[in-house]
């Protein structure tokens, strides 16, 4: 066999021919492909990726689909090995002080260290405009570890600092509007939480002047019109950094719309 490949076979027979290569005392696997050449072509492209010398040395800019036997991702692994010595399986590149993630050549996300150990581990998948990973066999919303609810709306619940959806450094993600039905506002000057809850069409429970007190009117409006008989099962807020006493204290004190504590009354049919 020609160096670097390795014969396979698949389940059926049919011969399968994987790549590898052994860098700074790693045996890395370059994948499987149809036939040897292929094969042996990815183990070339792989050795050459690891020259460090100028002006021969190869950048990830290099890369150009048509004429590359190995794909973008496994690229970024290599040239981060090749350039910080630390093998991660996914495609992650260390920069000063953060990593970039790139989920195509074209499509690069930042990320603090702090998360270098979760998304060295973890994937990215994307489903419109829906960053995801698959954690104990479930489809987690990145967000989330930012406490971004998945019902967010950019702009309006959350913004990026500096402009660029792409960059989820902490310092640049301001979260806005943290609990389900809560917008704040600035109304005559003066910033306000508005409380909506949807029910054929969004109703105002009210207006609050912090964001406990709102997410607590949305929790309550919610519980009344279960009791008036709507049947829709409205999210829940859980209000951080208080405790059950208090909590329910919030719940009663809150103030709710009329057209919620009698929405039963505005649902009946016309009488003769």
């Amino acid at each position: 066999m020609l160096p670097g490949v390795y014969l396979n076979k698949k389940k059926d027979g049919t011969p399968l021919y994987r790549a590898s290569i052994t860098h700074g005392g790693k045996h890395i696997s370059l994948g499987s492909f149809p036939d040897e050449q292929t094969a042996h072509r990815a183990y070339l492209e792989a050795s050459s990726l690891f020259t460090t010398t100028q002006p021969a040395q190869i950048l990830l800019d290099h890369y150009q689909g048509d004429f590359q036997v190995l794909p973008f991702e496994k690229w970024v692994v290599l040239l981060n090995f090749r350039d910080h010595g630390m093998y991660i399986k996914t495609p992650i590149y260390l920069e000063k002080r953060f990593f970039t993630y790139y989920y195509s050549q074209t499509c690069r996300y930042k990320f603090d260290v702090d998360d270098l150990f979760y998304y060295s581990n973890h994937k990215i998948m994307k489903r419109g405009n829906h960053l995801f990973v698959a954690d104990y066999g479930m489809q987690v919303n990145i967000l989330s570890r930012y406490g971004i609810k998945n019902y967010a709306v950019p702009g309006r619940d959350f913004r990026f600092v500096n402009g660029d959806d792409m960059d989820y450094r902490y310092r640049n993600i301001e979260i806005i509007n943290r609990y389900h039905g809560v917008t704040k506002q600035t109304l005559k000057g003066r910033e306000v939480y508005t409380v909506r809850i949807h029910v054929n069409g969004n109703i105002i429970v009210g207006r609050y002047a912090t964001e406990n007190e709102a997410a607590a009117a949305y929790n309550r409006a919610a519980m009344l019109l279960k009791e008036q008989g709507v049947d829709k099962n409205f999210p829940i807020n859980y209000i951080e950094g208080i405790n059950g006493i208090e909590y329910a204290n919030l719940l009663m004190k809150v103030r709710i719309s009329a057209k919620i504590r009698r929405y039963h009354e505005s649902r009946k049919p016309l009488t003769e």
